[in-house]
């Protein structure tokens, strides 16, 4: 299955339509990766039974996304970006599983269903969580890219989740008496993994380094507005709307944008680094998809 794109997308319609090309073919591909997992023996199966469970809960598949269009504006292949695609994915689902875990913030539903260690068990969950982890490198490996896309892609990815993985550290404590604090930590949470897989979109294309900074610059912004949205939301959507319990942060006692600052105000800050997000998309020429996917996470209800 090949990519079908229509070229810059001037309308919603035109929009949704590319949007909707880049996931039913990443769809595709992780299906197809979930159903390799136990071709070594189906004494796995349980572990991978559980990964797949989450791998094809759904969800936005932003990171996919905008690794496919990260190498597209950069004159690239989006197919070439498969690998980083799924391999991001695998690293954001293992955060999630984990996320959701009993010793963490103790989350049953997930994407409108039951979560990871609810359906499989919490050990197995675990164990899944690991096992994404360690694929995710081995997707990477195992591609046609070349050696030196794959190390740069591996290097990238690795760093921006050890990044994921000390913000969430920092978030168990849940308290910050400063905003300063605050935004730091969602650098970390958010905003590595989303860096990871607009870097790695830049490297599938052989993009030079001033190219990969913009694309660093944007992944940041966004994931601080799209952390502030997730903020807000924690407070003003439902559970039916979000798949998941709202009011999370609260129940644990959290300190997030809105506790800090305020509903309105959490809502203008999310704005700002929206913006910030779009400024630098300057470096790219054709990026009327990227901007609207950046105006559609601020304005998202889930």
């Amino acid at each position: 299955m090949q990519i079908k794109l229509i070229g810059t997308p001037s309308t919603k319609e035109e929009f949704e339509a590319m949007f909707k090309a880049y996931r039913e073919y990443f769809e595709e591909h992780l299906k197809a990766v979930c159903n390799s997992f136990c071709d070594s023996g189906a004494k796995y199966k349980a572990l991978y039974d559980a990964a797949a469970y989450s791998l094809e809960a759904g969800g936005k598949r932003i990171r996919p996304v905008l690794a496919f269009e990260m190498c597209r504006v950069c004159g690239g292949d989006p197919s070439d970006a498969l690998p980083a695609a799924i391999a991001i994915e695998m690293i954001h689902t293992f955060s999630l599983i984990h996320d959701d875990l009993p010793c963490m913030d103790n989350d049953d539903m997930r994407r409108g269903r039951p979560s990871c260690h609810k359906a499989h068990g919490e050990a197995v969950a675990l164990l899944a969580g690991d096992a994404l982890t360690a694929y995710a490198g081995k997707i990477i490996c195992d591609s046609s890219l070349s050696a030196d896309k794959k190390a740069a892609m591996i290097q990238v990815l690795y760093d921006r989740t050890i990044g994921m993985i000390e913000g969430q550290t920092i978030d168990i404590d849940g308290n910050f008496d400063t905003l300063d604090g605050l935004i730091s930590m969602y650098e970390m949470k958010t905003s590595e993994l989303l860096t990871a897989a607009c870097v790695m979109g830049c490297i599938a294309a052989g993009a030079d380094k001033k190219k990969i900074s913009a694309a660093t610059a944007y992944a940041h912004e966004l994931g601080l507005a799209f952390q502030i949205v997730d903020d807000i939301l924690d407070v003003t959507s439902t559970s039916e709307e979000l798949g998941k319990p709202v009011g999370s942060d609260e129940e644990q006692n959290k300190t997030t944008s809105v506790t800090l600052l305020g509903l309105e105000k959490s809502k203008e800050l999310a704005e700002k680094y929206t913006h910030g997000a779009e400024n630098a998309l300057a470096e790219f020429d054709d990026t009327e998809f990227l901007k609207k996917l950046t105006d559609l996470l601020l304005s998202r209800k889930k």
